[in-house]
């Protein structure tokens, strides 16, 4: 009886070791891990950051943004238009705009005047004054009042860690164009005339900073001008490049 308590006892305590031998000879069998664990966990996330959350919020911020514009597809004129807009965001996705702008007008390279009289046959480029009133599209001013939705926020990676975030937007508004037209009452060759028309269009800002932006957009500008004989439904492509800046600190809820 003694023996086979003594036998029982022996096989309890020599359990314990040969379990702590085994485990000890798979870990050396598998290799030591802690580098690879440790480059896993540390090196690596510290060369690249997660990208989450907005680099700033534009709810209840100013933004004016000086800006230079190009039409585009231009039959007649091409357009150079300067100014500025000025908006207001009560959301983070949206904002509410006012834009003003003055046209520079020159004559595009597709417009030609063409001449088929006596032995006299060909085409030539015209010049500023043959056009003045009588070719469409020669804006002067633009002014109107936008509303702005950015239902789009990202970020890009350039060279793997380094991110550029942006946001795209759609706009749509109305507008007062006055532009250069024949004159009503035959008094004049060409006479500054106003009328009204709306715009839509795409556009994205990319944020170099909290307080400073590039914008750029791509919208499209309607409007009727009144002819000699005929009125003309205008549809004028527009490319826009600016730099934002944001002023007030707004809501951060």
């Amino acid at each position: 009886m003694k023996l086979a308590l003594r036998l029982l006892l022996a096989l309890c305590l020599v359990s314990p070791v040969l379990g702590h031998a085994q485990a000890t000879s798979e870990e050396e069998e598998a290799g030591d891990v802690s580098e690879v664990d440790k480059d896993r966990l540390g090196p690596l996330r510290e060369r690249v950051r997660p990208v989450s959350g907005h680099l700033f919020l534009k709810k209840g911020r100013f933004e004016f943004s000086p800006s230079a514009t190009l039409s585009l597809r231009d039959a007649f004129f091409s357009k150079y238009i300067f100014g500025g807009t000025l908006t207001y965001h009560p959301a983070e996705t949206l904002g509410v705009s006012l834009r003003l702008g003055y046209a520079i007008n020159t004559v595009a390279g597709a417009a030609q005047k063409c001449t088929f009289e006596g032995d006299t046959r060909g085409c030539r480029s015209p010049t500023m004054d043959e056009l003045d009133g009588d070719a469409p599209g020669q804006l002067k001013l633009l002014g109107g009042a936008d509303v702005q939705w950015a239902p789009i926020y990202g970020k890009l990676s350039l060279l793997a860690e380094k991110f550029v975030s942006f946001d795209m937007y759609g706009i749509a508004g109305a507008s007062v164009i006055q532009y250069r037209g024949p004159d009503p009452d035959n008094r004049l060759a060409a006479k500054n005339l106003m009328t009204g028309g709306g715009n839509v269009g795409v556009g994205a800002r990319f944020f170099f900073n909290r307080w400073v932006t590039l914008r750029t957009e791509v919208r499209d500008l309607i409007y009727v001008e009144k002819g000699r004989d005929e009125n003309y439904l205008r549809n004028q492509l527009l490319f826009e490049l600016g730099v934002s800046f944001f002023f007030f600190n707004g809501s951060e809820s």
